[in-house]
C-alpha cells in the first residue's frame, strides 16, 4: 500500500468562516479576537487574497512586535510607505490627542478615493499602550466608506462603551467563528492527506477544541510516529517535538537564533548566522513548517509567536559565548541599520557595555526617550563605571535624557562621572576636551532656564570651549517649549527688562554656535515683544521683520510661530500686514505634519480671537477648554494656561477666571515668569470688574500697574481695556495710566470700525453689551442680572447710551427708536 502524502501546509477556510469573514468589506473595523494559535492571521490573508483577486484594492500589512510605540510607529511608516502612501514619512508619532487627531484628519483624506483599502494590525495585543487602542477606534469613526481597518488580537481591547459609539462600523469575529467543528475538522485532515478514525477525530476535537495550531501539531506527530500526542502534553512540549526536534541541527540552531528577530531578510539570516545558505535553509523550512512565512513583499520573513517562544527556550540551551556573540552580531546588524532601540537591546542582552553606549552616542537620546526610564537606570546600575568613562559622548547624551525624564540627582552624577573621565585621561587631545566640558555647561545651562545671566555665563563658558555642535541637541526641536512669546519666558522681575534683553543678545549668538542655530531669532524676537508691550509700534514692527529675516528659510517654523503671534497682537494697534491668514497659515503648517507647530497656532488664533471678541472662531481645543488633550511641556503651560484664561474671560465665564487665578499665579511664582502673572491679574481684575467686585478690580488692578510701571509695560492693560475702562479712566490721566487709556481706545476704535455697527461707535464695550441685551427684549432688571449690575446702574448706563446716540422721548419711544436705528429704519 502506497505511503499517504502528506499536505500539512495547506491552508483550509471553512465555508462557515467564509460566510464570517464576508461583512469585514462592509464595516469601518473588524476585530479577530482569539487565543494564539487559531489562525486569526490566516483567515485574515485569505479573505484579503480574496477580495484582491475580486478586485484591485489597496493592502497595508503592519505587525506589532512589542509596546514600544516608537518600534511600532517604525513599522506603521514602513508598511505604509510599502503599500504606496508615503504621508508618514516625516510624521512623528503622536503623543497627544490632539496629535492623533490631526494624523486622523491627514490619512482620512489620504486614503479616500473609489479602490478599496483594508489596513490589517496583526498582533495587536503587544501594543499595550491604551493611547493606541483609543486611536483606533477614533479612526474609525471617521474613515471614508473605502477604507477598512482589521485588527487581530489575543485579547479583547474593545469596550463595551467603544463598542456602542462605534455601532453597525463594528464587526467582531471571535473563537467560535475560528475553531474547527466536527465535520470541518475530518474535511481539513483529509485535505492535508490523511485519514484518521471516526474515533481518533473525535479525540483530537475533544482534546484540540478545534483550535487549528493544536490539531496541525497533532497531525505533524501523526505523520512522523504515527500516533497523536498524549493528552497530558503542553502546547509547548509538542511543538518542540513536533517544529523543532526532527530537524537536522543546522535548521534547528538557525530557527533558535533567527527567532530573536522580530523580522529579517535572508541578507540579515546570512550575516547573523554566518552562513551563505541561508536562502536555502529558509525554503526548506517555509515548505515544511507553516509557522515560518514570507511577508506578501516577498524578501521579508517572520516567525508565528508559538515558533518565536519555543525557539528562544532552544536559544537558551545554547552555550552562554554563542548566546552572546549570537545578540552582538543582532547588534552590529540593527546598529549599522539604524535600528537604534533593537541595537541596545541586543547588545545590552550579549553584555556588551560598550557597543550599547556607542549607539547611545549615535542616537543623541532621540529614541532612547521612547524607553521607560526605569530600564535605563537599571543599565546604568549595571554598567561598570570604567566603561562608563570611556564613552563621554554617551554620559552627555544620558545626562540630557535625565534632565528630561527630571532626575536631577542622577544628572550630577553623570555629570561627576564625565568630569573624573576627563581628568583621568591624559592623552585625551585639548580640542576633545573642550568639547566634552563645553557641552556638559550647556547641558547644566538646563537646570537655570529662564535665568539669562545664568544660562548665559554657561553658553558662553560653552562657546569658547567648543569646536563643534552639540550631541545632545537637535536644532530642529521646538525651542520655545510650546510657548508662542519668548518674553513671557525670560521676563522673571519688574525693573529688569533692560538688562534681560542685553543678556539676550550676549547669550544667544554662543548658543547658536554650539547648537546648529537652535532658536534662531530668539533675542530679536523678544526685542520686538519688549517694544510692543511699551507701545513703540513702529520700533516692533522693525525688530519683527528682522525677526522673520533671521529665521526665513532655516526650518525653525517654532520661532516663526512666535513671529505670527507678534504680528496678530500687533493689528489689533497698528496697521501690519500679515504674512497670511489664519486658515490659509494653518494649510501651510498641516503640510508638515507638526503637531507642536498646529498647537502654537491653536495658542496665538485663541488669544487673537478672544481680544476681538470672535468666539466661533477660537480654535476647539480652546473654545471647548479640552487642552488636557494637547501634549504641553511643563515651561511652556504656564502660557498656554493664561491664553485659556483670556478665552474664558471673552466667553463671559467671570467667575472661572478668578477660580483660576491663585492657582494659576503659584505656577508663574514658581517659574519667576512675571509677565505671565501680569497678564493674569489684569485677567483677574477685569474679571471682578465685570461681576461687579470694584474694590477686588482695583487692588488687582493697583497691583499689576505697580509692577509694570518698572518697565513701561502698558500693552497687557489696553488689550483688555474693553474691561477695565470704568476703572482705568477714573484715575488721573498721567504717565503708564494715559498711556494705556490712549492704546485702548485706539484699539476699542479699530475693533469697533471693523465689527461694530456705525451708529454704535461712540459707544463703550459696556454700552455695546448693554445694548446687545436690549435688542433681546430684555428688562432692566433682566439685563442687570446678567452683567451682575445693579437696576440703578444698568439705568445710569442706558441714559448715557441714549445721550449718545441723541435718542429722546419717552422711555418706551427711546427703546423703539434705538431698535429702529439698529435695524437702519429710522
Amino acid at each position: 500500500m502506497p505511503k499517504a502524502k502528506w499536505n500539512l501546509n495547506t491552508i483550509y477556510i471553512s465555508e462557515r468562516l467564509q460566510e464570517s469573514l464576508r461583512p469585514i468589506s462592509r464595516c469601518a473595523l473588524t476585530t479577530v479576537v482569539a487565543p494564539m494559535g487559531y489562525g486569526k492571521t490566516t483567515a485574515v490573508e485569505w479573505f484579503l487574497a480574496e477580495r484582491a483577486r475580486a478586485e484591485q484594492i489597496s493592502v497595508i500589512r503592519i505587525s506589532v512586535y512589542s509596546a514600544n510605540l516608537a518600534i511600532f510607529w517604525r513599522s506603521v511608516q514602513d508598511a505604509f510607505a510599502r503599500a504606496g502612501f508615503d504621508l508618514l514619512r516625516d510624521y512623528d508619532c503622536p503623543s497627544d490627542a490632539a496629535g492623533g487627531g490631526l494624523l486622523i484628519e491627514d490619512l482620512c483624506h489620504a486614503l479616500a478615493g473609489e479602490r478599496a483599502c483594508y489596513i490589517f494590525l496583526d498582533d495587536f495585543h503587544l501594543l499595550t499602550s491604551r493611547r493606541a487602542a483609543w486611536f483606533l477606534c477614533a479612526l474609525a469613526a471617521r474613515l471614508p466608506a473605502n477604507v477598512h481597518l482589521i485588527l487581530a488580537s489575543r485579547d479583547v481591547f474593545l469596550s463595551a462603551a467603544a463598542i456602542v459609539r462605534l455601532g453597525a462600523k463594528v464587526y467582531q469575529i471571535g473563537v467560535e467563528q475560528l475553531r474547527l467543528n466536527h465535520t470541518e475538522l475530518a474535511v481539513y485532515i483529509s485535505r492535508c492527506g490523511t485519514e484518521l478514525s471516526d474515533e481518533q477525530i473525535e479525540s483530537l476535537l475533544y482534546y484540540s477544541e478545534g483550535w487549528f495550531s493544536a490539531v496541525y501539531l497533532n497531525l505533524r506527530m501523526f505523520s512522523e510516529h504515527g500516533v497523536l500526542a498524549d493528552r497530558s502534553s503542553d502546547i509547548s512540549s509538542i511543538f518542540t517535538a513536533a517544529m523543532i526536534d526532527p530537524l537536522p541541527e543546522k535548521q534547528r540552531e538557525f530557527l533558535a537564533v533567527m527567532g530573536l528577530a522580530d523580522e529579517f531578510t535572508v541578507e540579515m539570516a546570512q550575516d547573523i548566522m554566518q552562513t551563505g545558505d541561508a536562502a536555502e535553509l529558509l525554503a526548506a523550512l517555509t515548505g515544511q513548517n507553516a509557522f515560518v512565512r514570507r511577508l506578501p513583499d516577498g524578501v521579508t520573513y517572520r516567525f508565528h509567536h508559538m515558533m518565536k517562544e519555543c525557539a528562544l527556550r532552544v536559544f537558551l540551551t545554547l552555550p552562554q559565548e554563542r548566546r552572546n556573540d549570537c545578540r552582538r552580531r543582532f547588534g552590529a546588524w540593527y546598529e549599522q541599520h539604524r535600528q537604534y532601540l533593537h541595537a541596545m537591546q541586543a547588545y545590552y542582552q550579549s553584555g556588551d557595555y560598550h557597543a550599547l553606549l556607542r549607539v547611545v552616542q549615535q542616537d543623541a537620546g532621540i529614541l532612547l526617550s521612547s524607553l521607560d526610564p526605569k530600564n535605563v537606570l537599571d543599565f546604568l546600575d549595571k554598567c561598570p563605571e570604567d566603561t562608563l568613562k570611556a564613552h563621554p559622548a554617551a554620559l552627555l547624551v544620558l545626562m540630557r535624557s535625565m534632565f528630561n525624564w527630571r532626575n536631577i540627582p542622577r544628572m550630577l552624577t553623570l555629570r561627576q562621572l564625565l568630569l573624573t573621565a576627563i581628568d583621568e585621561d591624559p592623552q585625551r587631545s585639548a580640542e576633545e576636551r573642550g568639547n566634552l566640558l563645553g557641552e556638559c555647561d550647556l547641558i547644566m545651562s538646563f537646570l537655570c532656564y529662564n535665568d539669562i545671566s545664568a544660562m548665559s555665563r554657561l553658553h558662553r563658558s560653552a562657546s569658547a570651549q567648543m569646536s563643534r555642535p552639540a550631541v545632545s541637541i537637535r536644532s530642529s526641536g521646538g525651542w520655545t517649549f510650546g510657548s508662542p512669546s519668548v518674553l513671557m519666558m525670560f521676563y522673571r522681575a519688574p525693573g529688569e527688562l533692560e538688562s534681560e534683553l542685553a543678556e539676550m543678545d550676549e547669550c544667544m549668538p554662543h548658543y547658536y554656535k554650539i547648537t546648529g542655530s537652535h532658536g534662531q531669532g530668539a533675542e530679536t524676537i523678544m526685542h520686538a515683544e519688549a517694544a510692543f508691550m511699551q507701545g513703540r509700534f513702529t520700533d516692533a514692527h522693525i525688530a519683527l521683520e528682522r525677526a522673520y529675516a533671521q529665521i526665513e528659510g532655516n526650518g525653525q517654523e517654532n520661532m516663526a510661530l512666535c513671529c505670527d503671534f507678534l504680528a496678530r497682537r500687533l493689528s489689533l494697534f497698528t496697521d501690519i500686514g500679515q504674512r497670511a491668514r489664519f486658515e490659509k497659515r494653518r494649510e501651510q503648517l498641516l503640510a508638515h505634519h507638526n503637531v507642536s507647530w498646529l498647537n502654537l497656532w491653536n495658542a496665538a488664533a485663541a488669544y487673537h480671537h478672544a481680544l476681538l471678541g470672535s468666539l466661533d472662531r477660537i480654535p476647539e481645543a480652546y473654545r471647548r477648554h479640552r487642552l488636557f488633550t494637547v501634549r504641553t511641556l511643563a515651561p511652556g503651560k504656564p502660557m498656554i494656561e493664561m491664553i485659556e484664561n483670556q478665552v474664558y474671560l471673552a466667553q463671559g465665564e467671570y467667575a472661572h477666571v478668578i477660580g483660576r487665578s491663585e492657582g494659576l499665579l503659584a505656577q508663574c511664582e514658581a517659574m519667576h515668569y512675571a509677565l505671565v502673572a501680569l497678564h493674569i491679574r489684569i485677567q483677574t481684575a477685569a474679571a471682578y470688574e465685570m461681576l461687579g467686585k470694584h474694590g477686588e478690580a482695583r487692588a488687582l488692578l493697583e497691583r499689576a500697574l505697580a509692577d509694570a510701571e518698572p518697565d513701561g509695560f502698558a500693552l497687557p492693560f489696553a488689550e483688555n481695556f474693553r474691561y477695565l475702562e470704568p476703572l482705568l479712566t477714573e484715575r488721573l490721566q498721567g504717565g503708564l495710566t494715559g498711556r494705556i487709556v490712549r492704546l485702548g481706545g485706539l484699539a476699542g476704535q479699530r475693533r469697533a470700525a471693523a465689527e461694530r455697527p456705525a451708529v454704535l461707535a461712540a459707544l463703550t464695550e459696556r454700552e455695546c453689551a448693554i445694548v446687545g441685551l436690549m435688542t433681546q427684549r430684555l428688562s432692566n432688571r433682566e439685563i442687570a442680572e446678567k452683567l451682575f449690575l445693579s437696576e440703578g446702574s444698568v439705568r445710569q448706563y442706558i441714559n448715557q447710551i441714549y445721550a449718545k446716540l441723541r435718542i429722546e422721548g419717552e422711555p418706551r419711544a427711546k427703546r423703539k427708536r434705538l431698535l429702529a436705528l439698529l435695524e437702519g429704519t429710522d
